[in-house]
C-alpha cells in the first residue's frame, strides 16, 4: 500500500495551493439588487462628497454658535426664531445675529447657522422667540458637508465581498451597478463502485452519495455556482474524461472519495493528467481529512476530499471555502463568526496533528458550554447535532476541561 510522502500542516497546505491558482472568475456588471456577497472587482472613488451639504444631527435649532455663548439655565439667551427648515428643501432664509430657525434631523442648515442647540436645551417662548439654556460650539449638532466621505475618497477597495453596509454606501453615492467577479462554477464529483444516487434504494454493500448533496450546499452558500457531474465508478479512464470536461466547463473541481492511499486510488494520477502542476498536497496533517488531495491544472483549483461525510464536509470549509474566495480576488477577508466557549470535558489529541471537533453549544448563565461530539467520521448525523468546530492546535497534546475555547459557528 503506498504512503503519504508528507503531511503538511493545514495551514501550510492551503497556503501552497492558493499560492498555485492563478485563475480568477470573470468580471461583470451587476445592479446593488444583486450585488449582496458578491466580490468587488474594481475599487470605489466617491463622485461627490457625502452628505453634500451640510445638516443637522438632532432636532432643534440652527443658529450662530456665538449668540449662545454664556447662556444657562439660570441666564438663558433670548432668539428670534425667523422660520422652519423643511425636510427635503434648501431654506430660502438665512440666520442673522440674534436669530434662530426651527430644523429636524437631517434638515439642511441654513445659511448663517454652524450649530444646532438640542430642543431638549431650548424652551419655547412664544411663536416668534426661544429660549437657549445651555451654549453650543461652532458645528456642534451638524453634520458637515464631506464629513462621512470626501468627494474623490477611495471608499471601497477592490477584493472586498459586499455586505448590506457596502450597498448602503454605494447607494448613497448614488453608483447603482457595481463590477464584481462572477460565482465560482464548481464542478462536483463523487466516485466510488458502491455509491448510488441518494433517491436509490442501496443493495447491500452500496451507499448513498452523500457528499455531493452537502458540497453543493456549502459551496452555494458560500456564493458559488455547483455544478454536479454525477456518480464515476472505480474507473480511471471514465474518471479522467469526467474530471476533464468538468475543469474545461468550470473554475473548480472537487472530487470526493478514491483520496485514500490504497490501490484504489486514482484520483492523484488523473488530477496529475489534468494539467500542470497537478497535484501539490496528498495528505494533510489534521483530524479528520488526512488524505485530503489539493492540486492545480491551468490555473484552476482541484480538491480531492475524502469520501467519508464529515471528513468531506469538514475540509471542505477548510479548504474550499478559501478557495472560492481566492478565485474571486477577495483580498480583504473577514473573521469566521465564533465565540468562547468552556470545554465541558477533557479532550485528548495527537501532538503535531492539528484536530478538528463537532460541538454542542449550550448556556450556563452568561457563559457558554461547548460539548464534543465523539464520531466517527461517516456517521454524518453526528455533524448534524453540532453547532460549531473546536480547532485543537498540533502543538497541543489535548484540552483540559474548563479551558475556554475558541468554537467556529457551523453552517
Amino acid at each position: 500500500m503506498p504512503e503519504f510522502l508528507n503531511l503538511l500542516p493545514p495551514d501550510a497546505a492551503r497556503a501552497r495551493w492558493l499560492d498555485a491558482i492563478t485563475h480568477r472568475t470573470k468580471l461583470e456588471e451587476v445592479s446593488l439588487a444583486h450585488a449582496l456577497g458578491r466580490v468587488l472587482a474594481e475599487p470605489v472613488h466617491a463622485p461627490h462628497p457625502v452628505p453634500p451639504f451640510a445638516r443637522a444631527e438632532v432636532d432643534g435649532y440652527a443658529v450662530r454658535a456665538s449668540d449662545t455663548y454664556g447662556a444657562s439655565d439660570g441666564l438663558p439667551t433670548y432668539l428670534q426664531v425667523v422660520g422652519e427648515v423643511a425636510m427635503g428643501k434648501a431654506p430660502l432664509f438665512q440666520i442673522l445675529p440674534g436669530q434662530a430657525a426651527i430644523i429636524h434631523t437631517g434638515g439642511m442648515l441654513p445659511m448663517g447657522a454652524n450649530a444646532v442647540v438640542m430642543v431638549e436645551h431650548t424652551q419655547k417662548v412664544s411663536d416668534g422667540e426661544v429660549e437657549i439654556l445651555r451654549p453650543v460650539a461652532a458645528g456642534e449638532g451638524v453634520i458637515v458637508v464631506g464629513e462621512d466621505v470626501e468627494q474623490g475618497q477611495r471608499v471601497l477597495e477592490a477584493g472586498v465581498r459586499l455586505r448590506p453596509a457596502e450597498l448602503g454606501a454605494l447607494a448613497a453615492l448614488g453608483i447603482v451597478e457595481v463590477p464584481v467577479r462572477r460565482p465560482p462554477w464548481v464542478g462536483i464529483l463523487s466516485t466510488g463502485d458502491e455509491v448510488v444516487p441518494a433517491e436509490q434504494q442501496p443493495q447491500p454493500g452500496q451507499v448513498r452519495d452523500v457528499n455531493s448533496h452537502t458540497l453543493i450546499a456549502i459551496i452555494r452558500q458560500a456564493g458559488g455556482e455547483p455544478v454536479f457531474y454525477g456518480i464515476v465508478p472505480d474507473d480511471a479512464e471514465a474518471l479522467y474524461e469526467r474530471t476533464a470536461k468538468a475543469l474545461d466547463a468550470c473554475d473548480m473541481l472537487v472530487i470526493t472519495a478514491g483520496s485514500s492511499a490504497s490501490v484504489r486510488d486514482m484520483t492523484a494520477a488523473v488530477v496529475n493528467r489534468l494539467g500542470a502542476p497537478g497535484v501539490l498536497v496528498h495528505g494533510v496533517n489534521t483530524k479528520p481529512g488526512r488524505p485530503t488531495i489539493l492540486g492545480v491544472a491551468n490555473g484552476k483549483p482541484i480538491a480531492g476530499l475524502p469520501g467519508n461525510p464529515v471528513s468531506a464536509l469538514i475540509n471542505a470549509w477548510l479548504f474550499v471555502l478559501p478557495a472560492l474566495a481566492h478565485l474571486q480576488g477577495q483580498t480583504h477577508a473577514r473573521p469566521a463568526p465564533r465565540l468562547l466557549a468552556e470545554l465541558s470535558i477533557n479532550l485528548p489529541s495527537e501532538a503535531g496533528r492539528e484536530d478538528w471537533w463537532p460541538v454542542r453549544l449550550s448556556q450556563s448563565g452568561e457563559k457558554w458550554i461547548a460539548e464534543p461530539i465523539f464520531y466517527k467520521s461517516n456517521l454524518i448525523f453526528k455533524l448534524a447535532e453540532a453547532d460549531g468546530l473546536l480547532r485543537v492546535p498540533a502543538d497541543d497534546t489535548g484540552l483540559e476541561a474548563g479551558r475556554l475555547v475558541e468554537v467556529f459557528l457551523w453552517g
